[in-house]
């Protein structure tokens, strides 16, 4: 294993494994760590012996979501605002077009931008007790990329963009957003299996079969939805709620005050699916 600051790079045979490393972070994603992301992802492309990446975090689970602690420097406005995201939103996008396929494992966690980034990998492979979802959307703003359309079809995604609810990973999988959901101890090895599996295949096909299955993606709109899904955030970061919000955060921490916005929506609801 050969370690970088903010991203493990491990070789298993075929495979190469990539985990964030903030755990003291809970893995949240900085500008530097999705650019030592892209570069790891690279960099396993142009080696000829790896034919598929495994994405998963260190720590308590896979990611937080985007770095809300870091700011923003300089006059905010609606277009530098969108300007800001597009440049975030490219990382995921490069995540989305890795030529090899990419497996997102995840643990714990994947919220708000986690949840973003495992939605940009070809597959989404987790824990039974994982969380996953968007809270954000509560009082801060829009999903920037928007996946959970094309990932969850329009009435699903509409669920859970319109509460902020958060589903398991049991109840991912049952809803197809999910492709497997394990037990934590068994999700190693599970999607290790997977990716074994797939390398089996010639790595030329792999990346073929992948290329056309995303263009058809962009054919739907993803890649236009998303500069309308960067607009509308940003807009949204100027409303009433955004506004109040940061002023608590101000008054009383990012995280007391994401848990009072939080308590108005616990209890958690009946499961989403039967």
């Amino acid at each position: 294993m050969s370690a970088s600051e903010l991203v493990l790079r491990e070789t298993l045979g075929p495979v190469r494994r990539l985990t964030l490393n903030r755990p003291d972070r809970r893995n949240a994603l900085s500008v530097e760590l999705l650019q030592e992301l892209v570069g790891a992802l690279e960099q396993a492309t142009d080696d000829p012996d790896i034919s598929v990446i495994v994405l998963r975090g260190e720590g308590k689970g896979f990611s937080a979501g985007f770095d809300l602690s870091a700011g923003y420097n300089g006059p905010r406005t609606i277009w530098s605002d969108r300007e800001r995201l597009r440049r975030s939103n490219r990382a995921l996008d490069e995540v989305f077009n890795t030529p090899l396929p990419v497996i997102a494992q995840v643990h714990g966690f994947a919220i708000a931008g986690g949840a973003d980034l495992a939605l940009h990998c070809d597959f989404l492979v987790c824990a039974r007790d994982a969380r996953i979802g968007f809270p954000p959307v509560r009082n801060l703003g829009v999903p920037p990329t928007n996946m959970w359309l094309y990932r969850l079809g329009p009435q699903m995604a509409k669920r859970m963009l319109l509460t902020g609810d958060s589903i398991t990973g049991a109840e991912a999988h049952q809803l197809g957003l999910a492709m497997e959901s394990h037990a934590p101890e068994a999700l190693d090895d599970a999607v290790l299996t997977l990716a074994n599996r797939m390398a089996k295949v010639g790595r030329e096909m792999l990346i073929g079969n992948k290329h056309v299955l995303n263009r058809g993606i962009d054919l739907m709109g993803r890649a236009t939805l998303a500069r309308i899904a960067e607009t509308e955030d940003a807009v949204a970061h100027t409303a009433p709620p955004a506004l109040a919000f940061r002023e608590r955060v101000g008054e009383i921490g990012l995280a007391p005050a994401l848990r009072e916005r939080d308590a108005a929506f616990h209890p958690d609801p009946p499961g989403l699916v039967p």
